[in-house]
């Protein structure tokens, strides 16, 4: 079996791509501040938690939004807006989280949320060189 920092890096790339998974490869061990921090989030978050069998990855996703929305963390939102796409929620579904979180996390932050989300989406039309189906 692989360990969990091999898991990690593989369920990184099937989460958030080759390219992104190599350079996080690379801030590992770069040697650079941050580089623990990284080699940690491979290992730990994505080799460990994510690899588990106990949830899906989109029930993950949706577990993970809601937390991400009420902490009012908005970069590490949008990266996981990202992530959620690939494991099949559509925006309709991710704006949806939003509303429900509203409810218990306050309307401050699933604003702040929409809006990062919002910025994903921009982001990805512009990258795709097309509309994103939202819904």
């Amino acid at each position: 079996m692989k360990d969990a920092m091999e898991r990690g890096l593989a369920v990184f790339e099937q989460l958030r791509g080759a390219e992104r998974a190599r350079n996080m490869a690379d801030s590992m061990t770069d040697g650079k501040f941050g580089a623990s921090m990284a080699a940690l989030s491979i290992d730990f978050v994505f080799g460990s938690v994510w690899a588990r069998e106990g949830l899906d990855r989109r029930a993950r996703s949706l577990v993970t939004l809601g937390i991400l929305i009420a902490l009012r963390q908005r970069d590490e939102l949008k990266n996981h807006v990202r992530i959620a796409l690939t494991n099949g929620l559509s925006m309709g579904e991710i704006e949806e989280v939003m509303i429900q979180a509203s409810v218990y996390a306050g309307f401050p932050a699933a604003h702040t949320a929409s809006n990062a989300a919002a910025e994903v989406l921009e982001a990805l039309e512009i990258e795709r060189g097309s509309a994103v189906n939202g819904r």
